[in-house]
């Protein structure tokens, strides 16, 4: 993998639906373990959905911090969830990564599930690449973390984010064109 040539204040400065498109086709590890980033979703802070909307807490106060941070939340108290922070209260969320190192290590964290299923989903990613909340803050350009940009964006397929009830109209959510990798189909206009 070659190394990311980009800084936070230089490249994760952005919007988070700028970021969340040129995150796709990124390699993203965790301790040596990860695959390409295969999905996301852009979380904005005027975004009613978004954890920012209502401003800072304790909780998403990584939202808040220096842009190219790790932002990890626990969803529905039961799975963790990994974002990287943007501009200041937005952030885009990791949705699905096509395993690539470390698939032995993923399936013990995950089970004898399909290779397909082993990180399609956040909850999905952050078990199999073993993120959790104490990794909330971390940069994602250091140790640990190891994220490489894609030389170009790849073709994307947008739609409409899942799994919330507020601002699910917004084409928020960019996947990478065909993949078998992504938590759920995207469902292209006629």
């Amino acid at each position: 993998m070659r190394r990311a040539a980009v800084t936070p204040a230089e490249w994760f400065e952005r919007t988070a639906v700028e970021v969340a498109q040129d995150l796709v086709g990124a390699s993203l590890c965790f301790d040596r373990i990860g695959g390409m980033i295969v999905e996301t979703e852009a979380y904005e802070l005027q975004d009613p959905a978004s954890h920012s909307f209502r401003g800072p807490t304790a909780r998403n106060r990584s939202m808040f911090g220096p842009a190219g941070r790790a932002y990890v939340y626990r969803s529905y108290g039961i799975h963790w969830c990994l974002n990287v922070v943007c501009r200041s209260g937005s952030a885009v969320l990791i949705r699905a990564v096509e395993p690539r190192w470390g698939i032995e290590r993923m399936m013990e964290r995950r089970g004898q599930v399909s290779h397909r299923l082993l990180c399609a989903g956040p909850g999905r990613v952050c078990q199999a690449l073993g993120v959790s909340g104490e990794h909330d803050g971390l940069a994602l350009t250091e140790p640990p973390f190891h994220l490489v940009l894609p030389e170009a964006r790849p073709e994307l397929v947008v739609g409409k984010r899942v799994g919330i009830t507020r601002a699910a109209e917004l084409p928020w959510r960019f996947g990478l064109m065909g993949s078998p990798y992504v938590s759920r189909k995207f469902l292209l206009a006629p």
